[in-house]
């Protein structure tokens, strides 16, 4: 436990964590470990708009809306909701320089940020007191040093986002009980992690024949997302249910609820299969998967990234910092169909006996 001013367990705190959908969802485990360990405590949370669509319906906390598409409007609009309020503890939870600014508007004594080792953009200038150092951590782990640096020992690995019964039922009606049910969703909001349609059509076809598996594509309305869902379909002999652009996020979760299995890059719906208990097949070249694979499918990850990194740096991972990422493209061509067809053979003979 750092030594900080402060009585425990405090009387309110305010976390601090705007984006994006995967961090939001490691985040969760932080906020049910300081719920568990402080039930009396009142939490409010600094969320941004669409994240809030995620998780603003959990019960006992204060969500407090940050709308990034006011532009500078939106610091004033803050600075409202805020004025009067007065926290015991600040979380400051996000390395960015949108995130620091908005810890000014936060009146708190004691504003608990990164180490000054993985603190970056400055956030070291924004805060009064560190979590302990500890090098090449994952994430979500990384976030659980918050709570571990104010005396906090037994974390709770849990997400327990709540699914309204309305998308409960949707998702029933879209994929009534039956076949295996295998969702690709092939698109990160960073393009350069992305894999092939190519490739993903290979294996939607595989799963479909092999399996007898129904296959889903689940994704957002963005224009690369839909262009994908073409590319795609194009190429299947047996065209998935296309879902992109066509579900809420509440409507995600329930969907991957009912699903088997996930295949996805490193983006935000690998992280809310995680929270529902969902397999990942987790397709990593461009990013480290030690870092921020999903978080319970370790054993699924096709992992290119030694290679990518051997080949761009001339390095091992291990030499190089925390966190590098290979944004050259072609990386994610590393990863050929045959290696996501055997962990989608490992994973359906697993089940098939476990």
């Amino acid at each position: 436990m750092i030594n900080l001013p402060l009585h425990f367990p405090p009387d309110s705190l305010c976390l601090l964590r705007l984006s994006a959908i995967g961090d939001i969802s490691h985040t969760l485990p932080t906020l049910r470990t300081l719920q568990a360990a402080w039930p009396d405590t009142r939490i409010s949370w600094i969320i941004g708009k669409t994240e809030h669509a995620l998780v603003g319906d959990i019960p006992g906390v204060d969500f407090i809306i940050f709308d990034k598409a006011l532009g500078w409007r939106a610091y004033a609009a803050l600075r409202e909701q805020l004025r009067g309020r007065r926290f015991d503890l600040l979380l400051h939870m996000q390395m960015s320089l949108r995130a620091s600014l908005i810890s000014l508007l936060v009146e708190a004594p004691i504003k608990l940020g990164f180490d000054r080792e993985r603190a970056k953009d400055l956030q070291w200038l924004f805060t009064n007191a560190r979590i302990h150092y500890h090098p090449r951590q994952h994430v979500l782990d990384s976030l659980l040093g918050f709570p571990a640096a104010l005396g906090i020992r037994k974390p709770v690995v849990a997400w327990d986002i709540p699914i309204p019964a309305r998308d409960r039922a949707w998702a029933a009606q879209t994929l009534p009980e039956g076949a295996p049910v295998l969702v690709i969703s092939p698109c990160s909001s960073m393009a350069y992690r992305n894999w092939s349609a190519e490739g993903y059509a290979k294996v939607a076809d595989f799963a479909a024949e092999r399996y007898a598996m129904r296959v889903v594509l689940s994704g957002g309305p963005s224009r690369i997302e839909r262009a994908y869902a073409e590319q795609i379909l194009q190429r299947c002999a047996h065209p998935p249910l296309d879902l992109i652009g066509r579900t809420s996020l509440k409507q995600l979760l329930a969907l991957l609820e009912r699903a088997t299995l996930l295949i996805a890059p490193d983006s935000g719906p690998a992280h809310l299969a995680t929270a529902v208990g969902l397999p990942v097949i987790g397709l990593y070249a461009a990013t480290n998967p030690d870092r921020a694979r999903p978080y319970l499918s370790a054993d699924w990850v096709v992992n290119r990234y030694p290679e990518a990194v051997q080949a761009k740096f001339g390095k091992h991972p291990d030499a190089l910092p925390w966190g590098q990422r290979v944004r050259d493209e072609g990386t994610m061509a590393r990863i050929s169909p045959d290696a996501v067809l055997t962990q989608l053979q490992r994973f359906m003979q697993q089940r098939a006996h476990p």
